[in-house]
């Protein structure tokens, strides 16, 4: 359940991840496919919204064609089983193999309460500001933890700290369709 989850969460994310802040109740525009997606084993050490803590049962990451980059959280909420919270942003950079910052400008926020799509919630559209920081190797499919604190325009904040059991990392590969300029992914080596 855990999988499909988190696929959901990524296709929907990924439809409301290049919209413009604050345009959550409009509806969605065709928006760059998925060319890499990330599922990771371990521990959520801390998850927090507004200073409450809550229980997450996986992270997943997945990055567009366009380059915008999304660690998404599934929530372990027994009385939502679509409850998912992604931090997405823009411009992610490599500074070395090991070490991947991503800035983060929005959170999708999506429950079971938000209007629905194909039967899908639609998550909501908050602007923030803030920063993802993974530590560990995404090319040789090893990633030690993950950091990440954003804060939206209305002071709420959120925050992640995320570790790895040292299991490798699921990765899912698709081939891109347009051509240009790629944007920087964790999984390209580092020259």
């Amino acid at each position: 359940m855990t999988i499909q989850l988190l696929r959901q969460a990524v296709a929907f994310a990924a439809i409301l991840a290049a919209m413009p802040a604050g345009a959550s109740d409009e509806l969605p525009r065709p928006e760059p496919d998925t060319i890499i997606f990330a599922m990771m084993s371990g521990k959520c050490s801390t998850f927090k919204v507004a200073g409450r803590d809550f229980p997450c049962r996986a992270v997943a990451f997945f990055q567009t064609e366009e380059g915008r980059a999304n660690f998404t959280v599934a929530l372990d909420d027994p009385s939502d089983d679509s409850h998912t919270i992604t931090f997405s942003g823009d411009n992610g950079r490599r500074p070395d193999a090991n070490l991947y910052e991503l800035p983060i400008d929005r959170m999708l926020l999506k429950s079971k309460y938000r209007p629905k799509v194909d039967g899908l919630p639609v998550p909501s559209v908050e602007a923030t500001a803030g920063l993802c920081t993974q530590i560990g190797n995404f090319v040789t499919l090893e990633l030690s933890s993950i950091s990440c604190t954003a804060v939206d325009g209305n002071g709420k904040k959120y925050e992640l700290k995320y570790q790895s059991d040292g299991a490798p990392m699921a990765v899912r590969r698709i081939k891109r369709m347009r051509v240009g300029s790629p944007a920087v992914s964790p999984f390209d080596d580092v020259k």
